[in-house]
């Protein structure tokens, strides 16, 4: 049974990928093929979820977050302990381990910053504490696990946290001497040109692609993990209906022959 904790102490050693996760559904949905394909293989994947904290239980909501609710389904005091769930069934149908880090999103870290849609997909506020927050989450699991590959957000789509993680967590992985990829986030990602848009933003001159080949079986393992974010799927891809034919044709989008389905990595050259 995969591990679920908030203590980053209680993990095993010995994890050979670790992903960084924004959100409780970012891994799943941009590199579930290959987390999947990895712990088919027998190498331990440990999933980071990065902002799971939960706001304190007399918070006021901003408008923009009890929008976002309202879209999701969830009653206030229990989205993010939903959410959770929601990730742990999507994480033991891929095999890997969850440290629940204890962070807020952004519409509750900085209601006052990120308050709307244009707001949460621009620059990142100057003094956000999510960057003194990654920057030291990173150090720890480096010293840790220093055999281990580290899979972070390229921040396709702009996201505040995306961003932070991306920049934070690069510069304490690059100090430490880490091995660091970029998994395209999904379904950002799946606007025409976002991709090549955030490479051009950020200079992709030491940057290459790299597959991660998916056959059905992984796929299907995907997909099905994706499923178990039931309050999602409605603001990700319009209808859960949808989402399987999302994923897939982007699957196949990726992909040179003679794959048939892939996810896209970028490596630091």
């Amino acid at each position: 049974m995969p591990i679920v904790t908030e203590d980053a102490a209680a993990l095993p050693g010995g994890y050979r990928h670790i992903v960084l996760s924004p959100h409780l559904d970012d891994a799943a949905l941009s590199c579930g093929g290959l987390i999947a394909r990895a712990t088919a293989a027998g190498e331990p994947v440990l999933v980071v979820n990065v902002c799971s904290g939960s706001p304190p239980p007399d918070a006021q909501f901003s408008p923009f977050a009890q929008s976002l609710h309202e879209r999701w389904g969830l009653p206030p005091d229990a989205v993010v302990s939903h959410r959770r769930a929601e990730d742990a069934v999507a994480l033991r149908v891929l095999g890997a381990d969850a440290l629940l880090w204890p962070a807020l999103d952004a519409i509750y870290r900085r209601s006052d910053a990120y308050h709307d849609e244009t707001s949460l997909f621009a620059v990142p506020a100057v003094d956000d504490p999510l960057r003194g927050v990654v920057i030291d989450l990173v150090a720890l699991l480096a010293r840790r696990y220093p055999q281990a590959d580290f899979y972070l957000p390229l921040a396709v789509g702009m996201h505040v946290d995306h961003q932070l993680v991306f920049t934070a967590a690069t510069a304490a992985l690059l100090d430490a001497g880490a091995a660091v990829a970029y998994y395209e986030d999904f379904p950002y990602a799946r606007q025409a040109g976002a991709v090549a848009q955030r490479l051009a933003l950020i200079g992709h001159a030491n940057l290459a692609p790299r597959l991660v080949p998916l056959d059905g079986a992984l796929l299907a393992a995907k997909i099905a993990a994706i499923t178990a974010y039931a309050s999602q799927l409605a603001a990700l891809f319009g209808s859960a209906e949808a989402m399987p034919a999302a994923v897939t044709a982007y699957a196949a989008q990726v992909a040179q022959p003679p794959l048939s389905y892939a996810e896209r990595l970028w490596v630091r050259l």
